[in-house]
Formats: structure tokens, C-alpha cells, sequence
């Protein structure tokens, strides 16, 4: 009979300090010694983990209310302005959305400041009500001050991203970077044999309420996240070849960290959000071990190219061959360069694996899965 375990099992073993955690890159090497069963017997949980550029970004925030209280419809933070179309103090800040001064300042920026704990001028306005008698709101706020601010992000964590490149004759600014003309370089942004969707690939532990790692604090996944498609192809391992699945995560801003949340600016694109993102992965049974197996040569990805209409599709590539430094495409070399940290999405793993043996992070069985 195979191997068999359950998430109250496994977090029992965390309870009690015995169970073993590995990070993903740990198991895809000891998957070149042991077998799927040989794994599933002695490890308990992996850790997944990635860090990238993730437009689909944004906070929650409730800013109290001043005396006199104002219904506010026109709000900017740093002169980025906020959606105010919820209720009278409460706001959504997009990451992208960009200051009216700064094309090269938005969200994303405002949202690491509240993360620092740095002063963010509030400015509001309304039309003033009986109830609301006020009519401008103009202050400074910081996470202290405010009642909450949470981070809910409608599509983050894409299981599979595309290269990109460009085979016209001039320079495209985007948001996978600066492609060169005539194939010059090839941009990528996923970590590979670390990617937490890609180390459960049909979603069987990652669904709504799973646990996550969230820019430095605990968060959930709250829903599939926008243009989820799990139906795109897959490879002979079973690994989707293009951007399949997403996921919808939310957590609390006030707890998180700037080391794992950063703001950026992409040249004559604009502004994004790096996300840092750690998913445990139970190792509920030998399939689920034979998944987090897999190796960054099994993992294949789709070449775009996004100097011409439509973004054609040139080529599959894989992230030995993308994480080497270059790929070969129609006979050329090109050289690569990932938009993602792997060097971050190392940092979240160990820290993940950090708090799960220490038994600060359990395991949350997902009560709903995402795929159906």
C-alpha cells in the first residue's frame, strides 16, 4: 500500500518539532537518489517560493474618519490617486496606478512606504452630506494610524510565465523589460524548480484558505486568481508550457516586510510590484512527491515574440537552459535574463522552512479546491 498521510498528521509532526522540512530545490536533488516513495516516507513538507514582478497587486485600506466626518470620493495618497467608489473612508490603492506629478512614482511605491512605516499625505474630497458634513480631508497617515490595510491581490503567482523577445528592428519597452531588437536577449519571470504552482501543478494542496507566506507575514489564497487557466498544454511531465494558473491572495499589510515587498518602475511601461510569495506543499502521498520533484531541465516554458502582433510563438525552452545565462532560438544564441529573484525566492523558501520547523507556520488544508 502506498504511502498516505493527512494535513493534521503533518502539522502534529510540526507540533512536536519531528517533522522535516525541505525546500524544493532540496528535494529535486534528492529525487536523483531516492524515488517518489523513498521521499514521500521521510519528508514532510517542501517549501516553495518566488519573487517577481506582479502587476495584478494592490491594498485595502480604511483611513478612520475625521472630524468633521467626510464621505470621501476623490482620494490620493502621495498624488497617486486611490479608487474611492467603496465607502465613505475606505479606499483601494492598485499598484500600478501612477501619481499625477511622477509617471515614474505610483502605488507600488506608496504601498512600500506604509510597509516601512513612512508618513503618506492623504488628500480627500466630497461633495459633503448630512451625514457627512465635511468636505476635504487633507493629512498625513502611516500604518499606525489608520484603522487597517490589507493587501488583496487578484492575480499573482502565475504557475508558468512566457520568455519573451523581440524580433523587430527597434527597442520594446514592456513589462517583462527591455527587449532588444533582433533577438538580442530573452526575458523570463518564473523561479523555475522553486515556483509554487509548478510544484503542484494540478493544484491538489493550493486552493482557498491555503496558508501562505506573504511578503514577510502569514497570508491565504482567497480565490483562483484572474485569467486563471489551468487548460493551457502541458509537457510529458505533466508541467503546464505557458501561463496556466493563478491565484488571489490576501494579508495583512501592517505585518509585512519591505525585504519581500518592492516597488519598481519599468522604462516607458511603468510602475509594478515585486512580490514575495512562499507556499508550503504537504507531501501527502508518492504522486504529490514525484511533483515537487521536478528539475528546472523538466520544466519547459513558451518563446513569445513580443516585437510583433500578436506575440507570436517562436519556441519552448527550459529553465536549465533559461537559467544558464542563454537559450538558442532558429540557430541563434540569446542571452537571458530573469525579471524574478532566485536569489530572494531562496531567501523566502529557508525562511518558510525557517518557520515551519519552529512550528510558528502550520499547514491549512484548502476548503476548496481550485481546480475542480
Amino acid at each position: 500500500m502506498g504511502i498516505k498521510k493527512t494535513y493534521e498528521e503533518i502539522n502534529e509532526k510540526i507540533k512536536k518539532g519531528k517533522a522535516v522540512i525541505l525546500t524544493a530545490e532540496d528535494v529535486t536533488k534528492m529525487a536523483l537518489e531516492k524515488s517518489p516513495a523513498e521521499i514521500a516516507r521521510s519528508v514532510d513538507v517542501i517549501t516553495t517560493a518566488t519573487f517577481g514582478p506582479m502587476c495584478s497587486s494592490g491594498i485595502f485600506i480604511n483611513f478612520g474618519h475625521p472630524d468633521p466626518p467626510v464621505r470621501m470620493e476623490k482620494i490620493m495618497l502621495n498624488q497617486v490617486p486611490a479608487y474611492a467608489g467603496i465607502a465613505a473612508v475606505d479606499a483601494y490603492m492598485g499598484a500600478t496606478a501612477e501619481s499625477v506629478t511622477d509617471i515614474k512614482y505610483g502605488g507600488a511605491h506608496v504601498i512600500e512606504a506604509l510597509i516601512k512605516g513612512e508618513k503618506v499625505e492623504l488628500q480627500a474630497w466630497g461633495k459633503g452630506t448630512d451625514c457627512y458634513p465635511g468636505k476635504e480631508d487633507i493629512r498625513y497617515i502611516d500604518k499606525g494610524s489608520v484603522n487597517e490595510i490589507f493587501m488583496f491581490n487578484p492575480r499573482n503567482a502565475y504557475q508558468n510565465y512566457s520568455v519573451a523577445v523581440n524580433r523587430s528592428d527597434s527597442v520594446k519597452y514592456t513589462y517583462m523589460g527591455v527587449l532588444l531588437p533582433r533577438l538580442g536577449n530573452a526575458m523570463y519571470s518564473t523561479s523555475g524548480e522553486l515556483s509554487p504552482l509548478l510544484n503542484d501543478p494540478d493544484l491538489r494542496t493550493i486552493g482557498i484558505g491555503t496558508r501562505i507566506f506573504l511578503g514577510g507575514t502569514q497570508g491565504y489564497v482567497t480565490w483562483n486568481g484572474t485569467q486563471f487557466n489551468p487548460e493551457v498544454g502541458k509537457n510529458q511531465h505533466g508541467i503546464p508550457i505557458n501561463n496556466a494558473a493563478t491565484i488571489a491572495v490576501i494579508g495583512d499589510l501592517k505585518k509585512m516586510s519591505s525585504a519581500y515587498i518592492k516597488a519598481a518602475y519599468f522604462e516607458k511601461y511603468g510602475v509594478s510590484l515585486f512580490v514575495g510569495i512562499g507556499i508550503p506543499i504537504p507531501l501527502l502521498d508518492e504522486e504529490i512527491a514525484a511533483r515537487v520533484s521536478v528539475s528546472n531541465r523538466q520544466i519547459e516554458t513558451t518563446i513569445f515574440d513580443y516585437g510583433s502582433s500578436g506575440k507570436p510563438q517562436l519556441g519552448i525552452t527550459n529553465y536549465e537552459d533559461l537559467q544558464s545565462g542563454s537559450i538558442h532560438l532558429n540557430g541563434k544564441k540569446i542571452r537571458t535574463a530573469p525579471l524574478s529573484s532566485i536569489k530572494i525566492a531562496r531567501e523566502i523558501a529557508r525562511v518558510l522552512k525557517g518557520q515551519i520547523s519552529s512550528g510558528e507556520f502550520l499547514i491549512s488544508k484548502p476548503v476548496q479546491q481550485l481546480i475542480k
